[in-house]
């Protein structure tokens, strides 16, 4: 049954995808004209210059899903009843025909690597996936049936922004979706949010970057504002890179940029880590044996003091990725503070000990030569790296994660950039919060 405020309106299935042509795309970026066989297997990269092409939402779910297993959601979606906008919905209808689509996303059932999840793709063919009230009620109901259904969800966002011919009630589905994703989170359940190209306006700010983990593939274009509007507001030329995945990466928005390829790879990876069962922890013990004379105590009693100092300064001494590598496995780095940017200094993510999932979180100096060094900033977090490691560890929380924290500092980033950011605070509101996560929290200086 439709929706009360949705209008059927039949669509020819018969009619051809209109920019699917029988002899492949040309790349838009060196005009390479790749054939249709040569971009499926490709991913719709481009096979010469390693472009990102547009992939419609029924093909990559193809290339994520086991078996062709899918079951769509709320198909019956289909137009706004939009009281004297004849001229629109005609439009809508002819882009409905043409493309063979009911709207701008399509949402249903997955299964990724033996795992189901809830999935929505938006589509760019459909007036550029611009979020208007039928793509907010399917993202809105996305998630309340993942909640009820208790799956996660996986969401590839692209957009042009909201959909101006439905005025307010298109800038109303921000809020309406924003709360659904509230409401789901709040479950304890994982959403995955997956920038593609481009990811502008109401739906940046809306659902796409309020994501437990939010990915992105290869020069996407990611922003709230778009690139021309800003240029004639501050009458300025912009980089080339600014809004694209790599810079919103940077500036510590995106916890990794995915290779599309990859994918379906990568997000198996995430969903077994949230979808394991609850075991009964029971660690194995370790014996460490060392040489004869420090058995009786105290390695360092027997080393004088300038020997101790001597350890401690060596170029030598384990750091925080030493130990990562060394004791856990399948380590999935986490970047970004979601406010200003990725601080090096602390490394964060997920990874496996002992046959269960943690989080880790940890100083890493960056010692091996001066510009390692330097990258890392000796060591010493600025308050991006604060609210970072906040980040992870309110994640680890609501996915009841053990969190494991490895301590090598001579303290905290000193300096203008440093205190204009708020370091005070942002240490404070650190130690704050930790003080009331519930789950184990173990340090390692």
């Amino acid at each position: 049954m439709a929706s009360p405020f949705c209008v059927n309106v039949n669509i020819d299935s018969s009619i051809l995808l209109g920019d699917e042509m029988i002899n492949g795309r040309v790349c838009n970026f060196c005009k390479y004209e790749a054939n249709k066989m040569e971009l499926e297997k490709n991913f719709y990269i481009c096979p010469k210059c390693g472009s990102y092409l547009s992939i419609h939402a029924l093909k990559r779910i193809r290339n994520l899903t086991d078996d062709n297993f899918f079951l769509e959601w709320d198909k019956e979606l289909l137009f706004p009843n939009v009281s004297n906008e004849n001229d629109y919905i005609s439009k809508l209808v002819l882009v409905a025909q043409q493309h063979n689509m009911n709207e701008a996303i399509i949402t249903g059932e997955i299964r990724i690597n033996g795992y189901r999840a809830a999935i929505g793709v938006m589509d760019t063919r459909f007036m550029m996936a611009s979020m208007g009230q039928v793509v907010g009620e399917k993202v809105t109901r996305l998630f309340e049936r993942a909640t009820r259904k208790k799956l996660p969800v996986i969401l590839f966002c692209c957009s042009g922004g909201a959909r101006v011919q439905e005025g307010i009630i298109s800038l109303m589905q921000m809020e309406k979706t924003s709360a659904a994703v509230k409401v789901h989170g709040d479950k304890g359940l994982l959403y995955v949010s997956v920038l593609t190209n481009p990811t502008m306006g109401g739906v940046t700010a809306s659902f796409a970057m309020v994501a437990d983990i939010v990915l992105a593939e290869k020069g996407a274009v990611i922003g709230f504002t778009g690139r021309r509007v800003i240029e004639q507001n501050i009458g300025v030329k912009l980089p080339n890179e600014f809004q694209t995945a790599e810079f919103q990466y940077k500036n510590g928005f995106v916890d990794a940029i995915i290779p599309r390829e990859n994918m379906r790879e990568y997000l198996g990876k995430i969903l077994r880590v949230h979808g394991e069962k609850k075991k009964k922890y029971i660690p194995r013990i370790k014996t460490v044996r060392h040489e004869a004379r420090y058995r009786q105590g105290d390695i360092t009693k027997c080393l004088s003091a300038w020997e101790k100092v001597q350890i401690v300064r060596s170029n030598n001494r384990p750091t925080c990725v030493d130990y990562i590598n060394v004791l856990f496995d399948d380590f999935q780095e986490f970047s970004g503070d979601r406010v200003s940017g990725d601080d090096k200094a602390i490394v964060a993510g997920i990874a496996q000990y002992h046959n269960r999932y943690v989080t880790v979180v940890g100083e890493q100096k960056g010692k091996r030569t001066l510009e390692e060094a330097i990258y890392r900033n000796w060591g010493m977090p600025s308050p991006a790296g604060y609210r970072k490691a906040l980040r992870v560890m309110k994640q680890a929380e609501k996915f009841n994660r053990p969190i494991i924290c490895f301590i090598d500092t001579i303290g905290a980033a000193c300096g203008i950039e440093a205190e204009k950011q708020g370091q005070g605070l942002a240490i404070a509101k650190l130690l704050q919060e930790m003080s009331t996560i519930k789950v184990p929290i173990l340090s390692v200086i």
